[in-house]
């Protein structure tokens, strides 16, 4: 499992969002039975997820790594099970470590959709690029691109702001920082 783990991992990682979408979109259909087909929308959402799990495992691990031995030999004291210890000792601590780092991996991922733009899918940013400006009368939307991408950007900002305050707010009520 942990091979298996190890090599999804770096594979995964050693290559870049866009490439993985890529080949979500191009060679999956390719590569699949005659007569089956996924369509491109859940292609991305599966390259995307496959990407970030990944990271979050990636992070996860670190924050695994962080709980000291002491802790492991105080559960085995208690007579806890492997589970139980993973569960109640080592996880919370692990999760607690890295919140920082998923948090900002969330806004990654939130900020990185964008990308389905360039396998064809309409995301928020390509409607606000594109669809908007071409619309035709009587709304008269030429010429304002860079109000809509101006309206974009806020929106972009006001979801990853929102999310980096929850995240303080929630690092602060566990005491992540803080000995």
């Amino acid at each position: 499992f942990r091979l298996l783990s190890t090599v999804y991992i770096e594979v995964i990682r050693g290559v870049p969002l866009i490439t993985w979408l890529l080949i979500a979109i191009l060679m999956l259909p390719v590569a699949l039975p005659e007569g089956i087909e996924i369509g491109n929308v859940v292609r991305a959402i599966a390259a995307m997820a496959f990407f970030n799990a990944a990271y979050l495992a990636e992070n996860v691990r670190g924050g695994l790594q962080s709980v000291s031995v002491g802790q492991k030999e105080a559960s085995k004291a208690l007579g806890l099970t492997g589970l139980q210890e993973t569960v109640f000792i080592t996880l919370p601590q692990a999760l607690r470590a890295v919140l920082p780092a998923l948090v900002g991996q969330v806004i990654a991922t939130f900020k990185d959709t964008s990308l389905v733009t360039i396998i064809g899918l309409f995301d928020f940013l390509h409607i606000a690029r594109q669809i908007i400006p071409q619309q035709s009368q009587p709304f008269s939307f030429l010429g304002s691109i860079k109000e809509t991408l101006l309206f974009a950007a806020v929106v972009y900002w006001i979801f990853t702001f929102t999310f980096s305050r929850i995240s303080l707010r929630i690092e602060k009520k566990l005491g992540v920082g803080e000995r």
